[in-house]
Order: C-alpha cells, then structure tokens, then sequence
C-alpha cells in the first residue's frame, strides 16, 4: 500500500464518505459522521474551558478515540495514563487539569463525558497544531510512572511504516484487538493504523478465546494481540479469519507461536519496542529463533559501555534512546534479544516496575524493609518478596496481615504486579560494598517451594 494513501491525523474525521463505517461495538455501528458529530460536540465543550490537559479513561476504544480528536483539534493535550483506577489517578492529578472518561470516576478536577447524541456541525474543526502531542507513560526507575511526550508527527509516520510493511495484508479488514488503548501500542496498532488506513475497528477489548472465535464471523480480521493471550489461546475454538496476527509486549514463547501458526493458519508478526521509541523492528515467527529486523530508518548502535541506543524518525530526542535490552547481532543480519538490564520487568507481558512495588510494601506500617523481584518457575511467573517487619510485629499475626497487605496494594497495582511468593527474613542480604546480594536473594525463593 503507498503511503500516500495513508491518513493523516488532521484528516481522520474528514471526507464526503458520511456512512463510512469506522468502528462498531457490538451490534451497533458508528459512521464517520457521528464520530466527526461527536468530536465536534466535546470540541466545542473543550474549547471554553481554561483546563489544557485532559486525561483520557476509557475501556471503549471508539468513545476513546472521539476524545482524542476533539482533544487535538481544540489545541488542548492529550494524557493517557495506562489504566483507569481512580486511586492511582488521585494519585497521577498533578498531571492532568480534567478528565474525559466512559467510566463512573470521583475526582477533584472537571470530568466530561462524551455525548453518545452529537449531531454534525457545520464548518471544519480546526486544524491540530504540528506540534501536537500526547502524554503517555511508562515505568520509570524509581518506580513512579515516567512521562513520555509522543508528537503526533511520531505516531503518523509510525502509521506508514506499517502500511508498507503489511498495507497489501491489512486491504479490507476489520481490527479487533486484546491489548488496551491506553498504552503505546494498543494505541498505534488498535486505532491509529486502521484509522489511517480507512479501516474500522471494534470498541471492545477481546478477553477470551470464546470472544475471538465468535468475533465478526465471514468477516476478513487484523488481530491484535500479545504473548500473555497467545499462549492462553483454546484451539478446541474455530479461529477467526485473519488476514494479520501481531503480537508485541513481551516474548512470545516459540511452542505458543507455532501453536498460533497453526491454529490461525498464518505465523503471528511480532514487534519490538516501547514507548519511549515507538516500533523498532518486526519477525514474522517461523521458527524458534527467527531473528528481529528492524524496520527502515531504525539505526542500533553500541557504545564504548556495551549499553545499545536507537536512533529514527519515531524517537523525537536526536541523540536517540537507550534501550533496556540487551541484544545479540548474527553475521547474516537481524538481531536476538539476551536479557534486560532494569527493574522494569515483563510479568503476562505487562511492564512490572520492581521499584514501585517495593516503594507500596515500604508504605505499610508493619514493614521495616522490603524487595521485590520476578520469580520464574515452570509454567509460571510472578512477583516475590522478601520483607523485613517491625520487632512489634508477632508470627501468628502473619495470615491475617498478609491478608490485609494483598488488599492495600490492590488500590496501586495491577493484578499480574501483586506479590505471589512472599518471605519474612530478618535482613535484606548484601555484599561486601553493601549492595542488594541478589543471588541470595534468589535463593530464598529457589530453595523453598
């Protein structure tokens, strides 16, 4: 597909194809004119308010989307925080000035819905500001959620690598998705891409396998995926017809990508790469180590320190990005990834910072010190912790504080992100330059299961 072809941002709610279909929720579909005629409507709500940042919350990806233009084309910007939790929102309000939502949510700050009746006004919205962007986040190194400022201009040209990686694939499908919008990449591949290509998409996120099997049947598929759905994937199930499978966020096992490859009669597509740098290279998984390629325009380099940095047209700092992974690089071209070198790590394909945990478990009054670490053990994984209590703090008080503790990290972190594997020792271990001893560490969960 020729990128020019490709949609730009400006004009996604433009054209004279009224009754084009861009998005459906179940039996009830939107045309392009209610979703220009409900932008239009929040357009004009937005622009007389003082309020510059709205957070966007959403478990509707159309609603989601009407927002986000409406956002863009009153001159305001766009946050999307990586979940809709009204405790970590209270918490994130420094962010934000209001907040646009699908959701029932108490918060101190100006919170609007999107009118589900907006009619068509006449006259164009006005043009989005080139130097448009939106305000993701990912989890930093000490454990609070990091800003990350995406230009606008970074998510179109990310739209044209895809088309012309897959525009020929993508002709004539309808996307369905099990990844959120309200990260990168449910973001870019859910809504910005078929929104680019004319395409529609579907308002509801896939949960289940039934879901997917009986997702718009005769109807030709791009499915967006990850790792932690594949490998949960009931084959018993008819598959959907896709034309495209893409998974990203993590590894995809090679048994469940072979799986997958037979069960959907094509292997899955899987992406590398992050928020902060947007896709940077893509497999099409035949077989066990099929190497990454990086997409056209992505350079990776290695300095003097053996850390590798990205560089391209999707990553807006000119000196580029340094990547957490660490990455191998065969004679014949393309790359294999081996190991990260943070303390973000991936749990069910989820971004799980370390620190932030150990930061909520330093927060309960009981516990004196505190560390978090991925525990991996055959066919699952999760997090463990090793804590130091309070002398106060007595054995047989232990069940029932655990109880508790599982109930005050539920208002902060996500399921896969509560602590599976729990130790009570007397001292967190360290070295002789008092540092963290982390194969002792280790050991505690390994040695005991």
């Amino acid at each position: 597909m020729k990128t020019s072809r490709i949609l730009a941002m400006n004009a996604w709610l433009a054209g004279d194809d009224h009754q084009r279909i861009v998005a459906d929720c179940g039996k009830r579909q939107f045309t392009l004119a209610q979703m220009r005629g409900q932008a239009q409507t929040l357009y004009r709500r937005l622009h007389g308010l003082s309020e510059r940042r709205w957070a966007l919350c959403f478990e509707d990806s159309y609603l989601f989307t009407v927002a986000l233009l409406a956002v863009l084309h009153a001159g305001k910007i766009p946050v999307i925080p990586g979940h809709i939790r009204q405790s970590l929102l209270r918490e994130q309000a420094g962010d934000f000035d209001g907040v646009i939502t699908d959701a029932s949510l108490a918060l101190p700050c100006p919170v609007l819905k999107v009118d589900d009746n907006g009619a068509a006004i006449m006259g164009e919205l006005p043009a989005i500001d080139p130097s448009a962007y939106i305000v993701l986040f990912t989890s930093g190194s000490t454990g609070r959620p990091r800003q990350v400022n995406k230009p606008i201009r970074c998510l179109e040209e990310e739209s044209c690598w895809l088309a012309r990686l897959w525009g020929d694939r993508l002709a004539g499908c309808h996307f369905i998705a099990s990844v959120s919008h309200q990260h990168l990449y449910g973001l870019t591949f859910r809504i910005c891409l078929p929104m680019a290509l004319g395409l529609s998409f579907d308002g509801r996120q896939v949960l289940y396998s039934e879901q997917l099997a009986g997702h718009a049947p005769g109807r030709r598929c791009a499915f967006i995926s990850s790792p932690a759905f594949l490998r949960r994937l009931d084959m018993s199930l008819p598959p959907p017809q896709c034309g495209l499978v893409v998974s990203a966020g993590g590894a995809l096992p090679w048994m469940s990508a072979d799986a997958a490859r037979q069960w959907f009669g094509q292997s899955v597509e899987e992406i590398y790469g992050s928020t902060e740098t947007g896709v940077l290279a893509w497999r099409s998984r035949q077989e066990e180590l099929t190497s990454w390629q990086s997409f056209p325009g992505v350079t990776l380099t290695c300095d003097e320190r053996q850390e590798w940095w990205a560089r391209s047209a999707l990553i807006p700092a000119q000196h580029g990005i340094k990547l957490d992974d660490k990455l191998v690089f065969a004679p014949t071209g393309g790359f294999q990834l081996s190991g990260r070198r943070d303390r973000i790590v991936k749990i069910e394909d989820k971004r799980i910072s370390l620190s932030d945990i150990e930061r909520r478990l330093l927060a309960l009054p009981e516990v004196a010190d505190a560390v978090a670490l991925q525990v991996t053990r055959p066919g699952r994984s999760g997090v463990g912790v090793a804590l130091v209590l309070h002398p106060a703090v007595r054995a047989d008080d232990l069940p029932r504080l655990k109880q508790r503790w599982r109930r005050e990290l539920r208002q902060w972190l996500e399921p896969v992100a509560l602590p599976r594997f729990w130790r009570i020792i007397d001292a967190i271990p360290v070295n002789s330059q008092s540092k963290r001893a982390w194969p002792q560490i280790q050991e505690l969960f390994h040695a005991a299961r």
